[in-house]
């Protein structure tokens, strides 16, 4: 399969080099390929969608909307084929990867709701005969710079809101995962999409640092791991562009006493290990009162030793490989330091032989918070417990944290739950189930090292990709 450039409407090869997209259950199988944009082709990207920007804003909503609607019928259509694809690039398991097409389908239909929401305010003014109204405008060019994880769900909670209010988009997925760029992109242009509206440019770090630098994108998303995304608020910030990223976490999941144990330690493994731990959202710390941790690990363990680790489009298989061997190496790595520090393996831990960039789910007993696995995220199937004596050190070992994305909570107890609510520092909170998930129609986005700028999805998105407008309008005397 070869994937292509979309530059100012028309499918284009690319002029840098080329680039071979691999199976990860299978190195040597060769997904797909294309050839990155140069430089020159990012910029002629840029003006594309500069010169698309007064047209498509001038377009009216409900215009806008009908192709955002149109467009996910198209991929709701191929959601079996794309979802395969993707579980070929990426590595989620097939029903995971279908969830995940279909899941960018409601992203788009969401966004094109939009057109029948309220977009602005009217308020009163002191003066006689003027109301003051206040407006939306669309920011302009929206530079788009996307993750492997969710390769196609991602970017449309990025695209769907800047194009449904009115803006044009410069894009760049990562590198791992063009193939699933390249069917959403099709699925926008298939539905009617002016040329120069979405521009999808496949590059490495230069051609996102294009996108950053480049006077005539007016404001940038970042979705990818905390020190790239530091580094683009802080570029922006010097260029005073607007910025809006989503980074690491260090998600931590708290099981108390009273909690129902089962559903708990099934929550914390679809938590910790679905999408083989590759998530923003994903469990990676437990945290368990003392009264029931013994019992509690005995259950995560279990549960993470019987998992079915294969190939993502076998029947059956819970957990595919991670994406590259690179991130192999650092999650095999990661572990490896923390028993090194004492952490004890209650499941996983020693490497999978065979092709494939596998390792296996992996639960550690650690000695305390000291150890380099409590701070640092791997981004893979693996979970690491602490005990804590009392519900109030449980919620403190939370936040002791950098970042501040994501947590859950398990107990029977309100006042625990609220306490939680009030204390935690993260930007999304689970009460009885598992770290990760969100829905299109409320605010995602983390606390502390985790997150800045304006959340993601829902209305919130819309405070990121429109400016205001206040408007005295007055009669003539």
């Amino acid at each position: 399969m070869d994937v292509l450039n979309l530059i100012a409407g028309r499918w284009v090869e690319g002029d840098g080099a080329e680039f071979a997209d691999t199976n990860p259950a299978r190195p040597s199988e060769v997904v797909a390929r294309g050839r990155f944009a140069s430089v020159p082709e990012v910029e002629r990207a840029v003006a594309a969608a500069r010169d698309a920007a007064p047209g498509w804003a001038a377009t009216p909503h409900h215009e806008r909307a009908a192709i955002l609607t149109a467009a996910a019928a198209h991929a709701d259509e191929h959601a079996g084929a794309w979802g395969a694809e993707l579980a070929r690039e990426e590595g989620k398991t097939l029903p995971e990867a279908v969830a995940e097409v279909r899941g960018a389908a409601r992203i788009l239909r969401y966004y094109a709701g939009e057109a029948d929401r309220e977009n602005g305010e009217i308020f009163a003014s002191p003066r006689p005969g003027e109301n003051v109204l206040v407006v939306r405008r669309p920011i302009g060019v929206a530079g788009l710079i996307t993750p492997f994880n969710f390769p196609i769900a991602i970017p449309a909670w990025k695209i769907a809101p800047a194009l449904s209010h009115g803006n044009t988009v410069v894009w760049k997925p990562s590198s791992l995962v063009p193939l699933l760029a390249y069917r959403l992109a099709q699925a926008l242009t298939s539905a009617g999409l002016p040329d120069g509206v979405l521009n999808l440019v496949h590059g490495e770090a230069e051609a996102g640092a294009v996108i950053v630098d480049h006077p005539g994108v007016d404001a940038v998303s970042f979705t990818g791991s905390t020190a790239v995304g530091r580094a683009v608020i802080a570029r922006c910030g010097e260029l005073g562009k607007p910025v809006q990223t989503e980074m690491g976490g260090k998600n931590a999941s708290v099981v108390l006493a009273d909690a129902d144990l089962d559903h708990a330690a099934e929550q914390v493994c679809l938590g910790a290990f679905r999408s083989t731990g590759q998530k923003c959202t994903a469990t990676s710390r437990l945290i368990v009162a003392d009264q029931v941790a013994d019992d509690l690990l005995e259950r995560v363990a279990a549960r993470a030793a019987g998992l079915v680790v294969g190939d993502p489009l076998a029947a059956g298989v819970e957990m595919g490989p991670l994406v590259s061997s690179a991130a192999r190496d650092r999650v095999t790595a990661g572990v490896r330091r923390a028993v090194d520090e004492g952490a004890k393996p209650l499941a996983g831990a020693a490497p999978l032989d065979g092709e494939g960039w596998f390792v296996p789910p992996t639960v550690l007993d650690l000695p305390g918070t000291g150890v380099g696995f409590w701070r640092t995220e791997l981004f893979g199937p693996v979970v690491g417990a602490v005990r804590a004596g009392s519900a109030e050190e449980a919620l403190g070992l939370v936040n002791l944290s950098d970042h501040g994305l994501s947590a859950a909570l398990f107990t029977r107890d309100l006042g625990a739950a609220l306490r939680a609510v009030d204390r935690l520092e993260v930007g999304v909170l689970h009460v009885n189930s598992e770290s990760a998930g969100t829905f299109p129609h409320v605010p995602f986005g983390g606390a502390k090292h985790s997150g800045y700028g304006p959340k993601e999805q829902g209305r919130a998105a819309r405070d990121f990709y429109t400016r205001t407008v206040t408007v005295y309008l007055g009669a003539p005397a």
